[in-house]
């Protein structure tokens, strides 16, 4: 009489079942890849706002922080212009992922010189909504495909409209429309030119940069994206055709 055969279960390289706890680990570790990209297709509806990390952390801490959504047609276009010539020219243009500044950061860091950034707004987004600040290949991985599956699900105003209500301009301040209202006193719909090349200046460094109060470096960099954002024409039909 033939013995029964053992019953099949998962097994190691060697043989073995895997123990509990290493399944449960590799199965928390896959829902957590998994789930950023279900997320995108849920913020894709419109009347979802959804929130960053830097807020989930703010609340953590039990900081609190200043975040007022509002529509892409509730910001004033000179802020859309200046954010995004300032921020990433080739909006309109790219799946996600510009290639060809990314081409030029890797040949930099290849030849051991200095990089200089290469974010899109797509991929900011990401970085803002799933995964954390700091400069990292790790993060910078998981960054690209989240920024390519994003920019395929969500309409560019989508886009912009989430980037520019999840930015952070100054410790606890989330968002456009508290960033005018902080800095300027105004409604996100009512900046002008100038607080709009501002506010646009000071995102890559909020917390030294104050859009309220600009030093001669920060006017000089306001003037230049003033001047870009009047000229931005075509680079912004994606928005407003």
């Amino acid at each position: 009489m033939e013995e029964p055969l053992p019953a099949s279960g998962p097994r190691s390289w060697h043989g073995r079942s895997l123990p509990v706890w290493m399944r449960r680990t590799l199965l928390g570790l896959a829902g957590l890849l998994v789930l950023p990209y279900a997320l995108v297709l849920l913020y894709a509806l419109p009347f979802i706002h959804p929130v960053s990390t830097l807020m989930l952390a703010d609340l953590a801490r039990f900081q609190g922080y200043d975040r007022r959504w509002v529509g892409f047609d509730a910001i004033a276009p000179v802020l859309v212009q200046s954010v995004m010539m300032s921020e990433d020219g080739q909006f309109c243009f790219h799946d996600g992922v510009d290639w060809v500044q990314m081409r030029g950061v890797v040949e930099d860091a290849l030849d051991g010189e200095a990089t200089r950034g290469a974010s899109t707004i797509p991929m900011q987004t990401s970085k803002n909504l799933f995964l954390w600040n700091g400069r990292s290949f790790l993060r910078k991985a998981l960054e690209l495909p989240l920024a390519m599956w994003a920019d395929l699900v969500w309409s560019k105003r989508r886009m912009m409209e989430t980037y520019l209500n999840v930015a952070e301009w100054g410790p606890g301040i989330y968002g456009v429309e508290a960033a005018a209202r902080h800095y300027f006193g105004v409604p996100a719909a009512q900046l002008s030119r100038r607080q709009a090349a501002l506010l646009a200046v000071a995102l890559p460094n909020p917390f030294t940069r104050v859009a309220s109060k600009p030093g001669r470096g920060m006017q000089r960099l306001a003037s230049l994206v003033e001047r870009r954002a009047r000229a931005s024409g075509e680079y912004i039909r994606c928005l407003y055709d």
